[in-house]
């Protein structure tokens, strides 16, 4: 990233003006301390953002200015993956709030999950009944790792304007993703054009609001350069709001992962994190799986 191109955002992604906005924190990212899991899903943290901004409006964080598209793009692209167990258990959460989702859609013909990583969600729409089903991953890395019968459900790229039909889809599924686009208010209004009427979106992402959060302040992993904005259950409502869907429902979710993976997103020194999770993984640590509020909140909008 040594040659990221810096871009102003003009304001909050969401109410799209800078007039209610105050600045949360300076930007702190060291450019030469990065790897190729800079920019991987459940990474060890490295605890640096942007420089940040709260919108007093819509209760957003936002980082403004950011890198570029064309930088992001890259970046994703060529990031490292090393969870597939994680993915799974994270996938298996999503699910089950499925059942009461799809009992409300108008069919099950068209499933699109946006940022699948090694594509475990799609075996989830799969089982469920559902038939014509996408994903969309930026990065190489995870589509290479997915089941052979997945990869060829995956599209590699990001999101965009026109890449899908009208009234294409009843489902469209987005997890720890809404966080990282660059723009979230065009991806929502994407997502409603692409539904059929009585479609719904399913978002999951960070809570700015969560008790976690606000007991661990700025050393909370949620604070990520990968992470250009941070949500809480006010301003997630509002974005789908503004998208034009009716909000069904916002909660917060237990995640369960392995021990070793809650300490590896613990705000301690990398060298005392690194050998505690050797020596609790060596006692099994990687295989006691543990449910916690981890600070995420799930949010489901339909198409009116």
């Amino acid at each position: 990233m040594n040659n990221t191109k810096m871009i102003d955002r003009s304001g909050c992604p969401i109410c799209k003006s800078s007039a209610f906005s105050k600045k949360f924190a300076d930007e702190n990212v060291h450019l030469d301390q990065l790897d190729r899991f800079a920019f991987a899903s459940r990474k060890i943290p490295e605890y640096m953002h942007w420089q940040l901004w709260e919108c007093q409006q819509c209760d957003l964080i936002y980082a403004d200015p950011i890198p570029d598209r064309t930088t992001l793009v890259h970046e994703y692209e060529q990031a490292d993956f090393s969870s597939s167990v994680q993915a799974k258990l994270a996938s298996d959460t999503y699910a089950s709030f499925l059942p009461s989702i799809q009992s409300l859609l108008p069919d099950l013909h068209g499933a699109l999950d946006i940022g699948t990583g090694d594509g475990i969600f799609l075996e989830h729409l799969i089982r469920l009944g559902f038939d014509q089903i996408e994903g969309i991953e930026p990065s190489l890395a995870p589509i290479q790792a997915a089941k052979p019968e997945i990869q060829p459900l995956i599209r590699h790229g990001i999101f965009e304007k026109g890449a899908f039909s009208e009234n294409q889809f009843s489902l469209v599924t987005c997890f720890q993703t809404i966080e990282h686009v660059d723009d979230p208010l065009g991806m929502c209004q994407e997502a409603y054009r692409i539904l059929k009427s009585g479609g719904a979106i399913f978002l999951i992402g960070h809570n700015r609001r969560s008790l976690s959060a606000r007991v661990l302040g700025k050393r909370s992993p949620i604070f990520d350069l990968e992470h250009l904005q941070l949500f809480s259950k006010q301003s997630i409502s509002q974005l789908l709001i503004k998208s034009g869907f009716q909000v069904g429902w916002v909660k917060p979710i237990w995640n369960s992962y392995p021990v070793t993976y809650w300490i590896q997103l613990f705000p301690l020194p990398r060298w005392i994190k690194s050998k505690l999770m050797r020596i609790i993984g060596f006692f099994g640590g990687n295989r006691l799986i543990l449910p916690l509020p981890a600070g995420n909140i799930a949010v489901v909008g339909y198409k009116k």
